[in-house]
Parts: C-alpha cells; sequence; structure tokens
C-alpha cells in the first residue's frame, strides 16, 4: 500500500475518474461545514437551552482557533518532503478524527451551561485541528493537479457538485433527520457518511505531481508573510472572499430562525429553504464554469457577487415556505457561482506568484486565506447573536416571541448579507489580474 501511495504521481493532466474521485471530496467536507454553520448556533441556543452570548463567545474562540491553524498547517505542509508528497500524509493521518469530531459536537452528555460550553470547546479544537489538516491540503491539490483555467474550469465542476450535494444533505437534509432520529442519530449517519465518502477520494484522486525541487524548495517563515500580504493581487482577493463566505454564514445561520419565528413553518421545513438554493446552485455551477472560459475569472466572480448579492433582499419580503424557495431559486444562481470561481481565481493568483518568486505555495496561499476567511464564522457568530438579543429574543418564550424578533431576524437573513455582498464586490472591483490564465 505505502509503495502504490509512493508512486502515485501525477505527470500529465488527471483522468476522469481521477477528476471525479478527487471531486468528491467536497462532499463531506462541505457537509461537515454547512451542518456546522447553519444549526450549531440553532442546536446549543435553542435545544440546550445555553445563551446566545455564551455560544457567541464560543463560536469566537473557534474561529480564532480555526484561523491561526490555517497559516501554520499550510506553511508546514509546503516544507513537507515524504516519499508519499507533501500534501498526502497529511490527509491520510486526519481523516478518521475529523469525523469523530464531527459527531461529538452534536452528542454532548448532560451538562449544565459551563460544562456543555467546555464540552463545546473541546471537542471543535479537535475537530478544528482535524479540519485543516484535511481540507486545506485536499485545497492545496487543486491548483497542482489542474493548471490552467481552462483545466480548473472543467475540473472544478464534479467537485463543487459533490461539494452542493453535501451542503443539501447537510443543511436540508439534517433537520429532517434530527426530526426524525434525534440529534445524536443525525451526528452518527452524516458522520459515517463523510467518513466512506473521505475514503474513496483519498484512494482514488489525491495524486500528487512531481513538483521540481527549485520549485517547491522551502521558503522562510518570514518570507512566506512578506510575500503573501505585499501580493497586490491577493488582498483584495481574501477581503472579498471573507465578505461573501461571512454573507453565505449568516445566511445559513439565520434561515432556521427565519423559518420558524418569522414564516410561522415547522422546523424542518428548513429544508425546503435550503434545498431551493443549493439544488439551484448545480445546474448554475455549470453555466458559471462556461462563463469564467469565455471571459476571466475576476469578470465572472463580479457577476456571480451581483447577483447573489441582489437576489437575498428577497428574503424580506415572504411570509410563506414557497415565497421564500422561489427567492431561494434566485440566490442559489449567485452561490453556484462563488463556488465555482472562488478557487479558480485563488489558483490564478498562486500561478502568479510562482512566476514571480519561482516558488509554489500552495499550502501558505490557502493557509493565509483560510486565516481570513475564518473571521466569517466570527462576524456570523456576533451577527447572529446581536440581532437575536437586540429583539428580544428569549429561547423560554418558544414561538410566543414579540414582533420585533420577525424583523431582526429579516434583517439577518437579507439586509446584512447584501451589505457584505457589497463590501466583496468592491473588493473583487480591485483585483488586478484581468487575463484568463
Amino acid at each position: 500500500m505505502t509503495a502504490r501511495l509512493r508512486d502515485r504521481r501525477l505527470d500529465a493532466a488527471p483522468s476522469r475518474a481521477q477528476t471525479i474521485a478527487f471531486g468528491a471530496s467536497g462532499f463531506p467536507t462541505q457537509l461537515m461545514t454547512q451542518t456546522f454553520s447553519a444549526f450549531v448556533v440553532y442546536f446549543y441556543v435553542t435545544h440546550l437551552g445555553v445563551a446566545p452570548g455564551w455560544v457567541a463567545a464560543a463560536m469566537i474562540a473557534h474561529g480564532v482557533l480555526n484561523a491561526v491553524l490555517n497559516p501554520v498547517v499550510g506553511a508546514v505542509s509546503d516544507r513537507f518532503r515524504t516519499p508519499w508528497g507533501r500534501r498526502i500524509p497529511w490527509i491520510g493521518i486526519g481523516i478518521v478524527p475529523l469525523v469523530v469530531a464531527f459527531a461529538l459536537v452534536w452528542m454532548p452528555p448532560e451538562l449544565p451551561t459551563a460544562g456543555l460550553i467546555v464540552w463545546f470547546l473541546v471537542v471543535v479544537a479537535v475537530y478544528d485541528i482535524a479540519y485543516v489538516v484535511v481540507v486545506l491540503n485536499i485545497s492545496a491539490l487543486f491548483p497542482e493537479i489542474f493548471r490552467t483555467t481552462e483545466e480548473r474550469a472543467r475540473g472544478n465542476v464534479p467537485r463543487q457538485i459533490f461539494a452542493i450535494l453535501g451542503m443539501v444533505l447537510g443543511t436540508a437534509g439534517a433537520p429532517a433527520l434530527y426530526d426524525s432520529i434525534g440529534w445524536p442519530g443525525m451526528a452518527v449517519v452524516l458522520s459515517a457518511v463523510c467518513l466512506v465518502f473521505l475514503v474513496w477520494s483519498f484512494a482514488g484522486g489525491m495524486i500528487e505531481r512531481r513538483v521540481p525541487e527549485a520549485a517547491s524548495e522551502a521558503m522562510r517563515w518570514r518570507d512566506q508573510l512578506t510575500y503573501t500580504f505585499a501580493n497586490r493581487a491577493f488582498v483584495p482577493y481574501v477581503l472579498g472572499s471573507l465578505c461573501v463566505q461571512t454573507a453565505i454564514a449568516v445566511i445559513l445561520a439565520a434561515l432556521p430562525f427565519y423559518v420558524r419565528y418569522s414564516l410561522h413553518a415547522a422546523e424542518g421545513e428548513g429544508s425546503i429553504l435550503l434545498g431551493a438554493i443549493f439544488l439551484t446552485a448545480i445546474p448554475s455551477i455549470v453555466l458559471w464554469s462556461a462563463v469564467v472560459r469565455r471571459t476571466s475569472p475576476r469578470s465572472a466572480l463580479l457577476a456571480s457577487v451581483a447577483v447573489f448579492g441582489v437576489a437575498v433582499l428577497g428574503y424580506l419580503l415572504p411570509s410563506s415556505v414557497l415565497a421564500a424557495a422561489l427567492v431561494g431559486v434566485a440566490v442559489g444562481v449567485g452561490v453556484g457561482g462563488l463556488l465555482q470561481l472562488l478557487e479558480v481565481v485563488l489558483a490564478q493568483i498562486i500561478d502568479d506568484d510562482a512566476a514571480r518568486t519561482g516558488h509554489r505555495r500552495e499550502g501558505a496561499y490557502f493557509g493565509v486565506n483560510g486565516f481570513v476567511v475564518r473571521g466569517s464564522v466570527v462576524l456570523q457568530a456576533v451577527v447572529a447573536a446581536a440581532v437575536l438579543t437586540g429583539s428580544g429574543f428569549d429561547a423560554a418564550l418558544g414561538d410566543a416571541q414579540p414582533e420585533s424578533v420577525d424583523g431582526g431576524i429579516r434583517l439577518m437573513v437579507a439586509v446584512v448579507p447584501m451589505a457584505f455582498c457589497a463590501l466583496g464586490w468592491l473588493c473583487f472591483f480591485l483585483y488586478p489580474l484581468r487575463t484568463r490564465d
């Protein structure tokens, strides 16, 4: 087995089977990410009775740890040398701890509030470490396996389709699961599914190229940060990415509250709203793949952010689940573009950096990007806590919330994401690389 892994190196374009297997990694990683983002605040506040402020503080600690881990793991991965490559060993080691820790987030023992917060912090710390080790190294393989905008636009399609299917199961399917078999049952089912897909992807699609030693030579830590933050393409990109990912995170966190307290529907009907977004995003990925091949990564990304930002304002109006689902169809078109294009643009930045510095530093760029973008978790938690507390939300009141709660939730699901999208669009407008490759 170790000899086979050592000998698996990519010299030409990946095969269709390798592309699909690599793309399968998008399913479990997004399943875990979106389930956590969409329901962890709701679970700990509504079902466990933890005050929103305490949950926000725990989420901030989670976001800070995850952010710090990203650049450290990325830089170490770039400098790592084994017969099996730079990335593959990290991924193989981290898969089992990742899925186990994810399950335990939703399976706390009976504890007082302080104990629940401690449980959350400890389990999520393990989850964060394993997640960064696995997902960052998978992401760093993407620009290495696919080398041109044409290859990346086509090669990213199966990965993002798998990712959206993971989002559908993780966010639209999760309410149906916890309604029928409870939160612990949901955790076991989703974790088992994640393990199967990660093993398939690892065995069939995670293959490294033989990077020339001169191009993969380790760079000093100070130089890593200096070159990264001095890159005039990376800075507007990463700030724009932070904004749009915060917009998505806020929507996902707000939708369970929106369904129950604004639309006055059953919790399980959140699946309809989330499904409308992500099922629409699947065909839109193919659309945005064609757009970026005919224009440029910058132009396509600006268009997708504009579509997303305008569409989310529609959540201000609906009074029924069906009307809100129709808004979600428009939102899904923009989400599909963001999923397809953000990594294509970052890969273009990495190529430009390699041409100027002589070093291929996928780990460093994805790590620093992760460091900044993880701020979306903190911003999401702050927005949710501020809106819920400011509008007078009280979990003890059940469905009998004051009228101000409806207004606050609609603000959180529509106006706040639109504002973040506007800031993100301005950042991407300043992105200087306007060529296709």
